[in-house]
């Protein structure tokens, strides 16, 4: 499964029409500066006569379209987010004092994003096989059923929390995905979350966490803060 970051969508708008534009001005470049140079006899007839720019103005058009698409590939790089997580042993998420692993995702750029979608996949143990990236995305509360189904009481043994659609994640800012007790995490092999946001020009960004990942299933004392 590849759970590295990329981009599912750009915004339609911005970087659509610009595009468009860069080809359309390359076109009409092409077109005037073969109409400059072709014959005479070949120009007089239609619709090769038909003179749209000349080449001064066809080369205007393309840089211009050219440098606005570099500027704005450059500007959606420089506030996409950077999306990670991190799992760690905590004490107080669970009751009675149990210790729990507690997965939380980060954006480590320096702009805003906003969550547009998420998707659960859940994996008992027992249950071998590869997953499709595509396949098997369920909605939170679904998740929560497959797991409670297994034994495991959601708020008491484990919790995938809820994350509205439209939530900003800060720069810098963490959002805590869920936590799984030992009792959970005996019945449960992997939970994977298929986060979806959209950064400040329109680009839609995806990641999936594994939240299970590295996860240590026997817990006996709670992991050091994170520096």
């Amino acid at each position: 499964m590849n759970t590295s970051q990329r981009v599912v969508r750009r915004n339609r708008v911005l970087s659509g029409l610009l595009t468009w534009l860069v080809h359309l001005s390359l076109l009409l470049l092409a077109y005037s500066v073969w109409r400059e140079n072709a014959p005479d006899t070949l120009t007089d007839s239609w619709p090769w006569k038909l003179q749209l720019l000349d080449v001064q103005s066809a080369t205007t058009a393309a840089v211009g379209s050219l440098g606005a698409s570099l500027a704005r590939a450059q500007y959606a790089r420089a506030v996409r987010p950077a999306l990670g997580y991190f799992g760690q042993v905590k004490e107080g998420m669970a009751p009675d004092d149990r210790l729990a692993w507690v997965c939380s995702v980060l954006n480590a750029a320096q702009d805003v994003a906003v969550v547009e979608q998420l998707g659960y996949r859940v994996v008992l143990t027992g249950n071998e096989g590869a997953a499709d990236d595509e396949a098997g995305w369920v909605r939170r509360d679904e998740a929560q059923r497959v797991i409670e189904e297994r034994g495991p009481v959601d708020r008491a043994d484990f919790a995938l929390h809820f994350i509205g659609v439209g939530r900003p994640l800060p720069a810098q800012g963490m959002m805590l995905i869920g936590w799984f007790t030992e009792a959970a995490m005996a019945q449960v092999r992997d939970v994977h979350v298929r986060l979806r946001v959209t950064d400040r020009v329109g680009d839609t960004h995806e990641r999936i966490i594994d939240v299970l990942k590295g996860a240590d299933r026997s817990p006996r004392r709670a992991d050091p803060p994170l520096l």
